[in-house]
């Protein structure tokens, strides 16, 4: 299932939060080239331009709509920016055999399942003393809204729809991620989990979020466009009586590393 990369643009302004912060424990001199990988539309992109005026940044999505709605929001950058689509468990491969002084990444890294291929494939890209800071979801990310999902879904009406679907996301701990980074080849690791939840203002804000970057991709099996409304309005529903009500129990993996010099 593709992203409607137009309404994420607008709406994901916790992810864009959460990468402002990330930015900023990226050092950089203003000539580095650096790799956004899960550049979305491109919000973060920006930012990362504007902080390498002498250097280059390359956007990497698995999204082709993403891509192309990053390519309008950052037609300004002219040829400082480059974006492709493409796996992030392939990097060397999307990136030509190209090395760069960094990895940035924010609200990506939980996408992709296999944590092995993903560490490895940034490790391979990354010159000697290149740096990795990054941020995703980790272990009790959406614990729960996910669990009341969990609920719904069980009901035999709908649990036949998801028969052999994939897992979605992997929300890994902190002390496996350091644990991986540093067999894989990284140096300086440190990894944490924090806590971030995240009120909406209405219920018609939480609705349309919790369609469009949170269930979107979980219900995508579920191709009955009326079954998917009553879904996503009885999980809206659920977090009514919360205190606060419409609120997200998002925990952010945080993490960086090094490749050895």
């Amino acid at each position: 299932m593709s992203w409607d990369a137009r309404t994420y643009h607008q709406v994901s302004n916790p992810q864009f939060a959460w990468g402002q912060k990330v930015l900023e424990r990226l050092p950089l001199s203003g000539d580095e080239t650096v790799v956004d990988v899960g550049c979305g539309t491109g919000r973060l992109t920006a930012l990362l331009c504007e902080r390498l005026p002498r250097g280059r940044v390359i956007g990497f999505d698995r999204d082709a709509g993403m891509i192309a709605r990053a390519r309008e929001h950052l037609s300004s950058f002219g040829s400082r920016v480059e974006l492709i689509v493409g796996d992030a468990t392939a990097l060397p491969e999307g990136l030509s055999g190209r090395l760069v002084d960094a990895v940035f990444s924010t609200a990506t890294f939980h996408w992709v399942l296999d944590h092995d291929a993903l560490f490895s494939s940034i490790h391979r890209v990354l010159r000697p003393g290149g740096r990795l800071v990054a941020q995703c979801g980790g272990r009790g990310n959406l614990a729960r809204v996910l669990d009341r999902l969990a609920t719904i879904l069980d009901e035999p009406a709908l649990a036949s729809w998801f028969v052999g679907v994939r897992p979605t996301w992997h929300f890994a701990g902190d002390d496996e991620t350091a644990a991986r980074l540093a067999r894989l080849g990284f140096v300086n690791v440190s990894a944490a989990l924090v806590p971030a939840p995240t009120p909406f203002a209405s219920r018609d804000e939480f609705r349309t979020f919790l369609t469009n970057v949170v269930l979107g991709q979980r219900l995508s099996a579920l191709t009955d466009a009326a079954v998917k409304e009553q879904v996503i309005e009885r999980v809206v529903e659920a977090h009514a009586p919360d205190d606060p009500p419409f609120s997200l129990d998002y925990v952010r993996l945080d993490l960086a590393a090094s490749r050895a010099g």
